[in-house]
């Protein structure tokens, strides 16, 4: 199979295919012929069990010592227990704070966040770990980018075809001579938000963050 076809059938971006294998994850064969990776039903069974993995928060790495049989499968999931337990935990922590900051501050001015932040070091010191909005601050940052960027190209290419369209009306130039042009205008433009469209589902589900992480 080709990887085009394994993205269809598991539902993994090929980005995040081709991370899995520089991880040492997922180890394709290759055609001789012409060096392209042909993936088996095999692999494709690895990559259900990766996307499993990665969907219940298992690291890259655990993942990586279960398939060396250097980890239990009950190991594994026993840590990845205690991890969930641990952000329970945290969560009731962050829940009971957002309480208090809802009973006793009448409003944001007069809040005194100071306070409230040496509070949370300390506790952050014996081992709450508070949300990590950075992963939400970089996704947010990449989808403004795209979608700046094709929002410029799309008045660009909107641009063209309006110069198109009044070379028609203006000069009366003959519609045949205009319409390839037009017809190539408006296929770039679809591309473009099909592109767009793509790129913010690989950025919403993708493993850019974690392949920082891990």
């Amino acid at each position: 199979m080709k990887i085009y076809q394994v993205e269809e059938l598991v539902g993994i971006t090929k980005k995040n295919i081709r991370f899995y294998e520089e991880q040492g994850l997922l180890c394709p064969s290759r055609n001789p012929e012409n060096d392209y990776r042909e993936y088996s039903l095999a692999d494709v069974k690895i990559l259900e069990k990766i996307k499993l993995l990665r969907k219940l928060s298992v690291p890259i790495e655990e993942i990586r010592l279960l398939q060396k049989g250097q980890l239990s499968f009950v190991q594994s999931m026993t840590q990845q227990i205690e991890r969930i337990e641990k952000e329970q935990q945290n969560a009731e922590v962050m829940k009971g704070l957002c309480i208090r900051l809802r009973d006793e501050a009448v409003d944001i001015n007069a809040l005194d966040a100071s306070q409230y932040l040496m509070e949370m070091e300390k506790l952050e010191q014996q081992g709450t770990k508070f949300k990590d909005i950075e992963k939400d601050d970089i996704n947010r940052k990449k989808k403004t980018g795209a979608i700046a960027a094709a929002a410029i190209f799309c008045a660009f290419m909107l641009m063209m075809l309006g110069i198109l369209a009044y070379g028609v009306i203006g000069d009366s130039a003959p519609v045949l001579s205009m319409l390839v042009p037009g017809i190539i205008i408006l296929s770039v433009l679809i591309g473009i938000i099909i592109v767009l469209i793509q790129r913010i589902k690989e950025i919403d589900g993708g493993e850019e963050y974690d392949a920082r992480k891990y």
